[in-house]
């Protein structure tokens, strides 16, 4: 499992371990990581030509000492330093005994134009609210650089804790990020500025929880049912799918398509759309009556293609299994009646349905979804899984934010939320938790988006097919 953890306790046990090694030791450990990739970017170091971008703060010193190293091995290396009263005194006396240049800001845009190798070491973790101006133009010139552009623990102008970036921000081939993930790596849309992201371990003690988790395949696969030899179709589990209407039959379609494949033993649908579901999937339970008369569930889907169909949100969230909310169902369900359930939900929203539900812009839910999320979990007592280019999952008690590593942008099609849907809540009736349910679920989904789609467009249905291939892929 990956986890990151806060600027705040990464700062407590860097503390914590300096006082136990001799001054500097930490700093050295970092930029000997910081340089080892630096030069396996290269190929060659000898005769390359490297810039560093040097702020006042300690990752500032890194790229010095990581460029000390560099130079001794034969590179042509600058150090363009934004603030040369406040420069880090001992990594830059080390840049120039190794036989390092120095530059001022004005210089350095034509610099890092023609160089081979960019080190931003312009702002640390501990950055907030975007680049300074003078930092504006050196960031756009490591842009138009022909060279490689590697970020020293966090790319300069991104939030470290939130993911959020205000402004300008360096845009990174490699982030080579020390002791611990942060959480800005791994949500976007400061996630889409670190590029390659490479973890330098440099004996940090963290504690047993942290910000944000994001699962692996192994991880994936313990969390997934396995039929044991006396299971039956009850003891695996059985979900019900209320989605679809007259108008939206397909979203029923593809909801019970993604449940088919998600592990429990039978699926039961409910609704308006029962002839087109038994057309594609006859081994589909089908009820007319409701939800209340359809029979036995472990766990209920519910939106999905309703419409307006307000009764039937309220009749599934009445029930005392676990409950997958999406689509219109979001906008249906009563949030005191969410809040007071004593079942477990999980809601599904996107980022437009995240912000009416918030009562905010998109735009606000976009530039910071880790915020978003917790909030939505917080308000409604519920687990949440914000969809999107990063898809968080949120527990009300609080506890780590799981992050999706899985998916693809072509994803980004019609219906393919209701297929994750569904595979959600056939997992939630397998006997997961909320939060395991949605973050296996989304991995998954994520998984079967990038086979199905190779690097081609898909549409939903191709998605849900390339579920088991997903699944065998995590588990084998």
């Amino acid at each position: 499992m990956r986890t990151a953890y806060s600027v705040e306790t990464v700062r407590n046990a860097e503390r914590e371990l300096m006082a136990r090694l001799p001054e500097g030791a930490l700093m050295q450990r970092a930029a000997a990581g910081l340089a080892a990739a630096c030069a396996d970017l290269l190929g060659r170091v000898y005769g390359s030509r490297v810039v560093a971008l040097v702020g006042s703060g300690d990752n500032g010193g890194d790229a010095l000492y990581a460029g000390a190293r560099l130079a001794r091995r034969g590179a042509g290396v600058t150090a363009v330093l934004l603030a040369p009263e406040r420069t880090h005194a001992a990594g830059l006396a080390a840049l120039r005994r190794a036989g390092g240049r120095v530059a001022r800001a004005g210089e350095g845009e034509a610099l890092v134009e023609g160089a081979d190798l960019v080190l931003d070491g312009i702002v640390g973790i501990g950055g907030k609210g975007g680049l300074r101006p003078e930092a504006v133009p050196l960031a756009a010139a490591a842009g138009r650089s022909r060279g490689a552009v590697v970020a020293v623990d966090l790319p300069s102008g991104v939030d470290a804790d939130t993911g959020e970036v205000h402004g300008v921000a360096v845009q990174a081939d490699l982030t080579v990020t020390f002791g611990t993930h942060k959480p800005g790596l791994l949500i976007d849309p400061a996630r889409e500025y670190a590029g390659s992201v490479r973890l330098v371990d440099i004996g940090l003690e963290l504690p047993a929880e942290p910000e944000l988790e994001a699962l692996q395949h192994g991880d994936v696969a313990r969390l997934l049912p396995v039929p044991r030899a006396e299971s039956d179709k009850y003891r695996r589990g059985v979900v019900g799918i209320a989605a679809g209407s007259a108008r939206y039959p397909g979203a029923a379609v593809l909801a019970v398509s993604g449940a088919l494949r998600g592990g429990a033993g039978a699926v039961r649908y409910v609704g308006p759309a029962g002839d087109a579901v038994i057309a594609r999937f006859p081994e589909t339970l089908v009820s007319d009556q409701g939800p209340k008369h359809a029979g036995r569930v472990q766990a209920w889907v519910v939106g999905p293609g309703a419409g307006d169909d307000a009764a039937t949100v309220a009749e599934v969230l009445a029930a005392d299994v676990p409950v997958l909310i999406d689509a219109d169902g979001l906008r249906l369900a009563d949030a005191e009646v969410v809040r007071g359930r004593r079942a477990p939900t999980l809601m599904t929203p996107h980022a437009g349905e995240a912000a009416a539900l918030l009562g905010v812009d998109r735009g606000e839910v976009e530039g910071g979804r880790l915020a978003a999320v917790r909030e939505l979990a917080r308000r409604y007592g519920a687990t949440v899984l914000l969809k999107g280019s990063t898809t968080l999952v949120a527990d009300s008690g609080g506890g780590a934010v799981r992050v999706n590593p899985t998916g693809t942008g072509w994803l980004a099609t019609a219906g393919s939320g209701d297929v994750l849907s569904g595979l959600g809540g056939s997992l939630l009736a397998a006997g997961l938790s909320a939060v395991d349910a949605g973050s296996a679920g989304a991995y998954l989904h994520g998984l079967a988006g990038r086979l199905a789609a190779d690097g081609a467009p898909v549409g939903a249905h191709d998605v849900a097919d390339a579920v088991p291939g997903a699944w065998r892929n995590v588990v084998g």
